[in-house]
């Protein structure tokens, strides 16, 4: 198993949201265990790691929460996805799409892009 990367800022928010898009609704360790899976277990998040991202999505309207019992018969808020979360995980996904193109223009070999 390879060494455990950062997360680049405002990156989170976005795998959050494809998270719950998905899979649909999810307390947070369970968002935070698929997001370490899909990774192939090179992210490691921590409730100190989600908790602001979640926060703010809920803050933002792009995912709403509520009361729930998890499936250990414990308390837990269960996040998902809303309509203004859909329409910001499409147009992210662009933004991110279009940022990794302009960057792997740098990356390609010689003479190809530059």
């Amino acid at each position: 198993m390879g060494e455990k990367t950062d997360i680049w800022q405002g990156t989170l928010a976005l795998m959050i949201l494809k998270t719950l898009e998905s899979l649909g609704t999810q307390h947070g360790y369970g968002i935070a265990r698929r997001i370490e899976q899909t990774s192939g277990d090179l992210l490691s998040l921590n409730y100190g790691t989600l908790y602001p991202a979640l926060l703010k999505l809920e803050q933002e309207g792009a995912i709403q929460s509520e009361w729930g019992v998890s499936e250990n018969n414990r308390k837990a808020k269960f996040y998902r996805l809303t309509r203004a979360g859909r329409k910001l995980l499409s147009s992210e996904r662009r933004s991110w799409e279009q940022t990794t193109a302009i960057v792997g223009r740098f990356f390609a070999p010689k003479g190809e892009s530059l």
